[in-house]
């Protein structure tokens, strides 16, 4: 499936150390592959954000994103605040 950055995801990983930067794009291209969505721990949010997803960069870190016909859209990227 095809990546789309909104403009506020840009924003935000553009505020990120360049390490951290460096692990986001490269489980941006993992997720890319359904077969490691289980690694990346993908889920459907709920609640206020249903029908949005998110998966882990790593412990602290979370991309939230959304499945449209174009492909995955990321919206947002940071710790758990990222949720607000």
């Amino acid at each position: 499936m095809q990546v789309l950055f909104t403009p506020r995801f840009v924003r935000m990983i553009g505020t990120l150390p360049p390490d951290l930067q460096e692990e986001v794009y490269e489980k941006v291209e993992l997720v890319q592959d359904p077969k490691n969505h289980p690694v990346l721990k993908v889920h459907k949010l709920q609640g206020k954000l249903k029908g949005i997803w998110s998966f882990s960069v790593n412990y602290k870190t979370r991309i939230v994103f959304e499945i449209t016909k174009e492909g995955y859209l990321l919206h947002a990227v940071g710790d758990h605040d990222v949720y607000k």
